[in-house]
């Protein structure tokens, strides 16, 4: 965020906010003006009655600023110049508080770079890049640097990317890992560091760590918001902020199932949009972002009340993580909520989170992790939480071997097919998964259990496997043969076509099709009410619908299918 565009904006701030800010007792007056002038963001907290009390305004609230966390008392949260004055507006009391970043006592973090064994240390940008540049040079045979965009203000956002290159079948699920999309959360920047330097440096002498190396694609993404750790200036992250240079929240930045597209009301931001393509161009199986501000395993939904499909799953490996940290940590340490996990929509609703987009447009199972009550303790504290957790991160990163897996191929050539994965009477939300269009390659993790699962793909004869029985931690593997249809269109009713957000209230983009699609809506009483020809992403006007129920069908050589669409 330039220097120009703040004070201007700043100078616009005290003149429409003035009545708003005089309202409040002097000191957080005041405090808000420098917060918002020196930090383009201000830390401030509310009575959390109004969650009981008036919960529809909570909620729209909630849209346009980011909230942090709550407790029975109080809800904590973050705004930039634009969306504070907004909040004013409400004329709701308020107290700022002191920044997280600026919590501790900066005079001790000095960005030396020191022996890497120790990882005591908050790095500079600077060592930062090159730790990253480091690792790459002396694994070159485990891992390669990879550069995914920029941010705002030019710097790197980079990717370790870690396989051993053994002849080893290329049956590999990719695993993601990812942190710090709030800047001045920075316990998991340094344990990501510390994860890489470990899978590498205990690779061919640690079973468990050779076994992680051997049989996934690993990436991880040490720092996704550079300019938010750095705002400060590139020497330290004693400035740190929550939001990007633009003062926006990446973590309520991405297309959501209920909200769409642009939920926070920005513009996609050059990091949400790298990270969206990065997504889009691999097909990962488990990933987690991580954060900190409490200490918790959140799973999917934070946009929706109900549960996820598997909620049972999440319900398990979010366990596994917390008791894993629970016997090799002091009492006390992970134990929020309940004990250390929660569904998210149960602790606050947010919508556009980087959590609820993988797992709803990628088919990915996804979880937000916060490491620490405090987002940025003293650094002389990391070593402790990288042992309280090492354990549960590598875990974690098993998840993606078990379960149900395999090849799906056509029956007569062999050749790999892009086949969707359908467990019947349990998917539900985009919780099916998807063979690789290259490889054939699919990975359906699931908890324990028997479940009928169906192989679908376009121009092929469906196929559906009675009683597969799973155990955890286990892997069962099924390869699938698919026979071609003669009429050249899939008997599976079900297509990977979506259509969000679903519900609308005037637009709609369907995926899934590649080149041009006949698309008709029709009311409940069979009347056709819109068709049209569009191209991908192409968006549809439907704000004359009134609210109510309609059926979608999509048509293209190769796909006809029917989804319903509800307009609020």
């Amino acid at each position: 965020m330039s220097f120009r565009w703040l004070a201007l904006m700043f100078c616009v701030f005290l003149l429409v906010s003035n009545n708003q800010l005089q309202a409040q007792n002097l000191p957080d007056s005041l405090a808000a003006e420098k917060q918002l002038s020196q930090r383009g963001e201000v830390y401030f907290s509310f009575p959390a009655k109004i969650i009981t009390e008036n919960p529809i305004e909570f909620d729209a609230l909630s849209r346009y600023i980011s909230i942090d966390s709550k407790d029975d008392q109080y809800v904590y949260a973050y705004a930039n110049l634009y969306t504070f004055h907004r909040f004013l507006e409400l004329g709701l009391s308020y107290h700022v508080l002191t920044p997280p970043s600026l919590q501790c006592d900066t005079t001790r973090w000095k960005t030396i770079l020191k022996s890497i064994s120790d990882w005591n240390y908050y790095p500079s940008y600077s060592e930062y890049i090159t730790l990253m540049q480091q690792f790459a040079g002396k694994y070159p045979q485990l891992c390669t640097l990879d550069t995914i965009g920029t941010s705002v203000d030019g710097r790197l956002l980079l990717f370790a990317h870690i396989r051993s290159r053994k002849s080893l079948p290329d049956d590999r699920p990719s695993f993601m890992y990812t942190s710090t999309m709030h800047g001045d959360e920075t316990v998991g920047y340094v344990l990501m560091l510390h994860l890489i330097d470990y899978l590498l440096q205990n690779y061919g002498t640690n079973t468990q760590v050779t076994n992680l190396v051997d049989s996934l694609d690993i990436w991880i993404n040490p720092l996704a918001n550079p300019d938010g750790t750095y705002a400060g200036g590139d020497a330290s992250v004693a400035g740190a902020t929550r939001f990007n240079a633009n003062g926006v929240d990446l973590n309520r930045n991405y297309p959501d199932p209920v909200a769409g597209d642009h939920p926070d009301g920005n513009n996609w931001q050059p990091e949400t949009k790298a990270f969206m393509d990065f997504a889009s161009s691999h097909d990962f199986v488990v990933s987690a972002n991580l954060h900190s501000g409490t200490e918790v395993v959140n799973y999917p939904w934070d946009t929706w009340q109900k549960r996820t499909a598997d909620d049972a799953w999440w319900q398990y490996v979010s366990r596994e993580y917390a008791d894993t940290v629970h016997t090799y940590s002091p009492s006390g340490y992970f134990t929020d909520l309940n004990d250390g996990i929660t569904d998210g929509y149960d602790w606050y609703w947010i919508t556009g989170g980087r959590q609820d987009y993988m797992n709803y447009f990628h088919h990915d199972r996804e979880f937000t992790l916060e490491l620490s009550m405090v987002k940025k303790p003293d650094p002389s504290q990391l070593p402790s939480f990288w042992d309280y957790n090492y354990r549960s991160l590598l875990n974690y990163m098993k998840q993606a071997l078990y379960g149900i897996r395999g090849k799906v191929t056509d029956s007569l050539t062999g050749t790999p097919l892009p086949a969707e994965v359908f467990i019947s009477g349990h998917d539900t939300d985009n919780s099916e998964v998807y063979s690789d269009s290259v490889s054939g390659y699919y990975y359906r993790p699931i908890k324990s259990g028997t479940y009928d699962v169906t192989f679908s793909a376009s121009g092929y004869v469906s196929k559906t496997y009675y009683g597969l029985t799973i155990s955890d931690g286990k892997i069962l593997k099924q390869n699938v043969k698919l026979a071609e249809n003669a009429n050249g269109i899939s008997t599976n009713k079900r297509v990977r076509i979506h259509i969000y957000p679903n519900p609308t209230l005037s637009i709609i983009k369907i995926q899934g099709f590649t080149k041009v699609a006949l698309v008709s809506v029709y009311n409940l009483n069979g009347i056709k009410i819109i068709e049209k020809s569009i191209t991908p992403d192409e968006l549809i006007d439907v704000s004359t619908l009134k609210p109510g129920i309609y059926l979608v069908r999509v048509y293209t050589t190769t796909i006809s299918m029917t989804k319903k669409l509800v307009i609020r």
